[in-house]
C-alpha cells in the first residue's frame, strides 16, 4: 500500500487484482462488476478532461490512472472477460449482463481516448476487432461498441475485410435505421482508399508506379463489393438519406438523446444546436411546415426539435458519404442503377428547401479545399457531402437527367427541336417515373442557391463542381442553353470579374464550369460579349485567367476549340457576326496570343511535377498544336517555340521539356486501363488524332518539319534521354 501511495496509483492495481479474482471462468461476475464500476469512475474523469481540453496538447503522462490501469494488465483482462463467452466449449453459451458489457466497453473506450498505445494494441488483435462487430447485434450496447470500433479502425494499419465479420448480412439486416446510420460512420473507413483525399496533388509518376504494384482490387474495393451484396442495403441507405425529420423521430427520442454523449465529443455540435434553437426563435415564419412551426413554440420545445434536425443531418452526412464512395468505385454502374431505382435524387429534391439548404449557413470562415473530412459544423459538412454526391452522380453518366423534373426535360427537348438538332440519347432513355417531382428539379434548385452565395464562400467551389459535372462528357447544346437561359453565364462572369473573389479553388471551379458552358456554343459567346462590354472588364477577365493557368487552362482550351469550329462555319450568318464582334474570340484569333498561352502552358509543368490537376496544361498545349497541325501550321508553332528559347537565352529549354512531357504522355494515356474517351469527348478530336500528333512530334527524323527534334540544335539536345526509364 505504501508503494501505491508513493507511485500515486490510486489503488488501481489492488482493484484490478480483485477484479481478476472475481472474474474467474465460473463466477457469476456480479462482484466483478462492482469493482469494474469503481475502476470506471477513476478512468472516466480522465477521459472527460481529455475530451474537453485540446486533444493535441494533452500528454499521456497527464492520465496516470489510465496508464496504471493498462500497465497492470487491465486492458487485457477486460478483453478476456468480454470474449469469454465465445471461447467456452459449453453447448449453452453463457450470457453476459448487458450493463457489464457496456461498462467494459466504456472503460476500454476511455483508455483508447487517453492512450493511443491502447488503441493500437487493440487494433492489432483481429480476433477482438471482428468480435466487437458481433456485439452490435445488441441494441443496448450498440453505441458503445460502435464508438470503440470507430476509434480502433482509425489507427488500424491493415484495412479490415468486411467479409471476415461473422454473419455480416444478417447483422446489417437486424439494424434499425439509427443503428444503420451509425454503422455508416464505421463503414466509411473500410471502403475509402487510404489517402485519397489529396489525390490531385500526387505526382502522376508516383501514381502510375503505385498502380503497377497493385493491379488486383484493393481491400477497399473488395469491401465495397461485400456491401453491395448485402440484400436491401442500398435501398435502406436511400431511405435514410431521404427521410424527413418528422419521420425520423424514433419512438423513444429521450433514449436517443442519452446516447448523444458519443457524438458530443464534438463541441461544434452543441454550438450548432444552440445557434439553431435561437435562430428559429428569431425567424418566425408563416409557413406551417414541421420545421418552421417551431418558431412559435417556446425554447424548451424547440431545443429537442433542433436536436432532431442536427441529429438527422449528422446521420445523413454519414450515409451520403458511403453512397458517394460507392458511386466513385468500380461498381459504379450497378450503384447508379440502384440509386435511380430507389429514387434517391427525387427524395433529396424534396428535402432541399426544408433541410439541406434550410437557411444560408455562412461557410466563409472555413476554406475547404479538396478535403472532405474537414472538422466543421454538421450543417456545413452536410451541404458539402450533398454537393459531392451530386457531382459524382452526374459526372459522365446518363442518369444525370434524373436531376430535372418532367417540365424541365420537356424544355430540353423543345430546345433541341427549335435548334433542329437530335435529342441526346441519354435524355430519350431517361425513365420519367424516376425523375424529380415538384416545381423545380434538383439542378435548378442548386442554381438558385448558388447565385445567392457570398463571393468567397467555399460552397461555391462545390456548387460549381456539381453543375460542371452535369455538363461534362460530350457537349450538349440543349444542356448548355437550359443553363444559359437561367442566367448562369452572367453569374459566373460576375463572380470572376466583379465580385472580388480571390479564392483559387472557387475561381478554378468557375473557370472549368465556364469552359463547359461556352464550349462550341455561339449563343454563349454572344452573351459573353454582352456582359463584358468594356475594355476594362475584358482586361480584368484576362488578368484573372493569366493569374494561374493551372486553374484556367480548361477554359483556354474551350475558347481555342470553339474558335476553330466557328471558323469552319462561315456560311452561318450568326456565327460570322459573333466572330467579328466578340472580344474573346478576336483575342484568341491572334496567333501571338495563342503562342503566348502555349509557351506558358509548357513552361509551368515538367514530368516530375505532373499531377492529376496540372496534367490538363499538357493536354491543352496539345490541343493548340493539333489544331495547328490540321491547318498545316505545326512547323510555324515549333519554330516560334525555338525563337522564344533563343530570345530568353536558354536554347533547348522549352522544347526538351516538351519532348519529355510527350513521352510521358504516351506512357500514361496509351496504357490499356487509361480512359481516353474523356479526352475525345471534351475536345471532339478523335483519340487516334491525339496519338498520331504525339508520335509525329516525337519523330526521330531530324529532317521532318513536324518533329520537335528538328528544332533543337545538336549541342542542346537533352542528354538525359532516359529520364523516364526508372
Amino acid at each position: 500500500l505504501s508503494r501505491d501511495k508513493r507511485a500515486k496509483w490510486n489503488g488501481i492495481p489492488i482493484l484490478l487484482q480483485k477484479l481478476y479474482e472475481s472474474s474467474h471462468p465460473n463466477s457469476d461476475l456480479s462482484y466483478a462488476h462492482t469493482f469494474l464500476k469503481v475502476l470506471s469512475s477513476h478512468l472516466s474523469m480522465e477521459a472527460m478532461s481529455f475530451v474537453t481540453e485540446d486533444r493535441k496538447t494533452a500528454q499521456e503522462s497527464t492520465f496516470p490512472n489510465t496508464y496504471t490501469f493498462d500497465l497492470f494488465g487491465g486492458v487485457d483482462l477486460l478483453v478476456e472477460i468480454l470474449m469469454r463467452p465465445t471461447l467456452t466449449m459449453q453447448k449453452k453459451k453463457p450470457k453476459m449482463n448487458d450493463d457489464l458489457v457496456k461498462d467494459c466497453l466504456s472503460v476500454l473506450y476511455n483508455c483508447c481516448i487517453c492512450t493511443e498505445g491502447v488503441t493500437k494494441s487493440l487494433a492489432a488483435r483481429d480476433d477482438f476487432v471482428l468480435f466487437l462487430f458481433t456485439l452490435m447485434t445488441n441494441k443496448k450496447t450498440f453505441l458503445q461498441t460502435a464508438t470503440l470500433i470507430e476509434d480502433i479502425l482509425g489507427v488500424k494499419k491493415e484495412m479490415i475485410q468486411l467479409e471476415g465479420i461473422p454473419n455480416l448480412s444478417s447483422l446489417v439486416q437486424s439494424f434499425d435505421q439509427q443503428q444503420l446510420a451509425n454503422f455508416c460512420r464505421i463503414l466509411s473507413v473500410t471502403i475509402s482508399e487510404p489517402d485519397v483525399g489529396n489525390d490531385d496533388k500526387h505526382t502522376l509518376l508516383a501514381k502510375n508506379a503505385q498502380q503497377k504494384r497493385n493491379a488486383s482490387p484493393s481491400r477497399a474495393e473488395v469491401n465495397q463489393v461485400t456491401l453491395l451484396n448485402i440484400p436491401g442495403f442500398i435501398e435502406r441507405l436511400c431511405k435514410l438519406a431521404t427521410r424527413k425529420v418528422s419521420e425520423a423521430t424514433g419512438a423513444n427520442f429521450l433514449q436517443e438523446l442519452e446516447d448523444w454523449y458519443t457524438w458530443l465529443d464534438n463541441a461544434l455540435v452543441l454550438d450548432a444546436l444552440m445557434q439553431m434553437a435561437t435562430e428559429e426563435a428569431e425567424q418566425s415564419s408563416p409557413e406551417s411546415s414541421d420545421e418552421s412551426s417551431l418558431a412559435t413554440s417556446p425554447l424548451r420545445h424547440r431545443l429537442p426539435q433542433s436536436m432532431k434536425i442536427v441529429h438527422e443531418i449528422m446521420y445523413k452526412v454519414e450515409v451520403l458519404y458511403v453512397l458517394c464512395v460507392l458511386l466513385m468505385g468500380r461498381q459504379r454502374n450497378q450503384v447508379h442503377k440502384m440509386l435511380a431505382e430507389f429514387r434517391l435524387i427525387p427524395g433529396l429534391n424534396n428535402l432541399f428547401d426544408k433541410l439541406i439548404w434550410r437557411k444560408y449557413t455562412a461557410s466563409n470562415h472555413v476554406v475547404h479545399g479538396q478535403n472532405e473530412n474537414c472538422d466543421c459544423s454538421p450543417e456545413i459538412s452536410f451541404k458539402i457531402q450533398f454537393l459531392r454526391l451530386l457531382q459524382s452522380f452526374s459526372d459522365h453518366h446518363e442518369n444525370k437527367y434524373l436531376l430535372l423534373n418532367s417540365q424541365e426535360l420537356n424544355e430540353l427537348s423543345a430546345i433541341s427541336m427549335k435548334a433542329n438538332i437530335p435529342e441526346v440519347e441519354a435524355l430519350v432513355n431517361t425513365d420519367r417515373s424516376l425523375v424529380c417531382d415538384g416545381k423545380k428539379g434538383l439542378l435548378t434548385r442548386l442554381l438558385t442557391v448558388m447565385k445567392r452565395e457570398p463571393p468567397d464562400s467555399s460552397f461555391r467551389f462545390w456548387q460549381a463542381r456539381a453543375v460542371e459535372s452535369f455538363l461534362r462528357g460530350a457537349t450538349s447544346y440543349a444542356d448548355q442553353m437550359f443553363l444559359l437561359k437561367r442566367g448562369l453565364l452572367e453569374h459566373i462572369l460576375f463572380c470572376i470579374i466583379d465580385s472580388g473573389c480571390t479564392s483559387r479553388d472557387v475561381l478554378q471551379s468557375y473557370f472549368d464550369l465556364l469552359g463547359e458552358l461556352m464550349k462550341f456554343n455561339i449563343d454563349a459567346f454572344k452573351r459573353f460579349n454582352k456582359y463584358v462590354n468594356t475594355p476594362e472588364k475584358f482586361q480584368t477577365f484576362l488578368t484573372q485567367i493569366n493569374s494561374s493557368l493551372v486553374d484556367s487552362n480548361m477554359l483556354v482550351r474551350c475558347i481555342v476549340l470553339s474558335l476553330d469550329r466557328f471558323e469552319s462555319q462561315t456560311e452561318d450568318v450568326k456565327v460570322v457576326e459573333v466572330l467579328s464582334e466578340c472580344c474573346l474570340l478576336s483575342y484568341m484569333a491572334r496567333v501571338e496570343n495563342r503562342l503566348s498561352f502555349l509557351f506558358r502552358l509548357i513552361n509551368i509543368i515538367n514530368v516530375q511535377t505532373l499531377t492529376q490537376e496540372n496534367v490538363s496544361c499538357l493536354n491543352t498545349s496539345l490541343v493548340i498544336l493539333m489544331l495547328a497541325r490540321r491547318k498545316a501550321k505545326l512547323p510555324f508553332y515549333l519554330n516560334a517555340l525555338r525563337e522564344k528559347e533563343y530570345a530568353e537565352k536558354y536554347p533547348g529549354c522549352l522544347l526538351n521539356n516538351f519532348h519529355n512531357l510527350l513521352r510521358f504522355w504516351q506512357r500514361h494515356y496509351l496504357n490499356k486501363d487509361k480512359d481516353s474517351t474523356c479526352l475525345e469527348n471534351s475536345s471532339c478530336i478523335p483519340f487516334s488524332y491525339w496519338k498520331e500528333t504525339v508520335s509525329v512530334l516525337l519523330g526521330s527524323d531530324r529532317t521532318s518539319l513536324c518533329a520537335i527534334a528538328s528544332y533543337i540544335d545538336e549541342p542542346f539536345m537533352d542528354v538525359d534521354r532516359d529520364l523516364l526509364e526508372d
